[in-house]
C-alpha cells in the first residue's frame, strides 16, 4: 500500500472519479495545464482531456455558477476555488443558488456539485489566502461541509462528496497538503460523510477539532499525557451535518471539552459545538467548555500569524483550566 501525502490522495480521488463516471467534470483557475496552484490536479487534463478537466477565467462567480447549471443538468461538477478567501466573490452562487435549489423547487431539482477550496494558515500566504470561513457554509442550510485532516480521509471523503446527492463544500487544509504521509489504498473506497472519528482515546478531556487543528490537538494531548491527563481527540471531519452522537458519547465519557479551530472565535463554529454539547451532555460536564480559536481580527500578515493561530501551548493552557474544576 503506498504512503501518500494529502495532495496525492486528493489527486487520486479525482482521477478515480473521472474514470468511474463520465458525468464528472473538474474545472477552476489553473487546474488544467498547470495542474492547480498546489498540483492537486497535476496530469489530469493530459489523461482526460480539456473537455473534462478545464481551465477557467479568474472569475469565481462564473466558476460556481457554471457548476450549479451543470449539476442541475445531471452532470457531476467538481469546481475549485483557488483559495477559500476568494469564495466571497461567489457567495451569491453558493448560498443563494447552489444551497437552495432543492428547497426552492420543492425537490424537483438538485445541484450535487462539489466546491473544493484550500484553506487555513501556517504557510505565510498573502491576504485572503488563509481565511477559515467554514462557519459561513455550515450556517447555510442545504450545504454539506467537509474537511479532512489526513490523506486517507481526504481521498475517501472526496469520493463520497462527488457521489453525494447533495452539494458539498470540500475544504482542504493547506498546511496539511504535504505535512506527512500515511498509507492510502490505491483502489476506490469511501469515508462516510457526517461521521466524526476518534483519533486518540481518552478519559479526562475531549478535544474537538477539524482540519488543520487536529494535529495541534493531538500534540497537546500527547504533551499533557506525561502529567497523567488523558485527552480524547475527536476529529469532526464533517462540519455540516454535525456528528452529534459522537460529540455526546465523547463528552459523556470525559466530562470536559475543549474546542479548537482556526477561524475567529466570535460566532465561530466552536460556539455551535459548545451549544450542542450543552444540549446533549450538560449533566455530564465537570467544567465550563473552553474554546481555543483565531483572534477576532482579519487574518494577520505572515509575520504575526504564529501569534494569531491556535497553538499547542494555548490548547494545553485550556486543558489545564478545565482540569482545575
Amino acid at each position: 500500500m503506498p504512503k501518500w501525502t494529502m495532495i496525492e490522495a486528493i489527486r487520486d480521488a479525482l482521477a478515480i472519479a473521472l474514470r468511474d463516471d463520465p458525468r464528472v467534470l473538474v474545472f477552476g483557475e489553473d487546474v488544467g495545464k498547470n495542474g492547480g496552484v498546489f498540483r492537486a490536479t497535476d496530469g489530469l487534463q493530459a489523461e482526460f482531456g480539456e473537455a473534462r478537466v478545464a481551465d477557467t477565467p479568474l472569475a469565481e462567480k462564473a466558476i460556481v455558477g457554471t457548476a450549479v447549471g451543470l449539476a442541475m443538468a445531471g452532470m457531476k461538477p467538481v469546481a475549485e476555488i483557488q483559495f477559500l478567501g476568494f469564495a466571497y466573490e461567489a457567495m451569491d452562487q453558493i448560498a443563494a443558488q447552489l444551497a437552495r435549489i432543492r428547497f426552492r423547487t420543492q425537490g424537483r431539482f438538485t445541484a450535487p456539485a462539489v466546491i473544493r477550496a484550500p484553506y487555513g494558515g501556517g504557510v505565510r500566504t498573502p491576504e485572503l489566502h488563509s481565511d477559515s470561513l467554514e462557519a459561513l457554509f455550515a450556517h447555510t442550510p442545504g450545504l454539506v461541509v467537509v474537511t479532512p485532516s489526513r490523506p486517507y480521509d481526504a481521498k475517501g471523503l472526496l469520493l463520497s462528496a462527488i457521489r453525494s446527492p447533495d452539494p458539498v463544500v470540500f475544504l482542504e487544509p493547506i498546511r496539511l497538503y504535504r505535512a506527512f504521509r500515511e498509507e492510502v489504498p490505491e483502489g476506490d473506497y469511501q469515508v462516510p460523510l457526517g461521521r466524526a472519528a476518534v483519533r486518540r482515546e481518552g478519559s479526562d478531556v475531549t478535544l474537538v477539532a477539524w482540519g488543520p487543528t487536529v494535529p495541534v490537538a493531538e500534540s497537546a494531548a500527547a504533551q499533557v499525557a506525561s502529567r497523567g491527563i488523558s485527552c480524547e481527540v475527536l476529529d469532526l471531519r464533517t462540519l455540516a451535518p454535525l456528528d452529534r452522537s459522537a460529540l455526546k458519547a465523547s463528552v459523556e465519557k470525559t466530562g470536559r471539552a475543549v474546542i479548537v479551530h482556526e477561524a475567529v472565535r466570535y460566532a465561530g463554529l466552536g460556539a455551535e459545538i459548545a451549544a450542542s454539547i450543552m444540549d446533549l451532555a450538560f449533566y455530564h460536564l465537570r467544567a465550563p467548555i473552553e474554546r481555543v480559536a483565531g483572534l477576532d481580527t482579519p487574518y494577520p500578515p505572515p509575520a504575526l500569524e504564529d501569534a494569531w493561530l491556535p497553538s499547542v501551548t494555548r490548547v494545553v493552557e485550556a486543558i489545564e483550566r478545565v482540569m482545575e474544576d
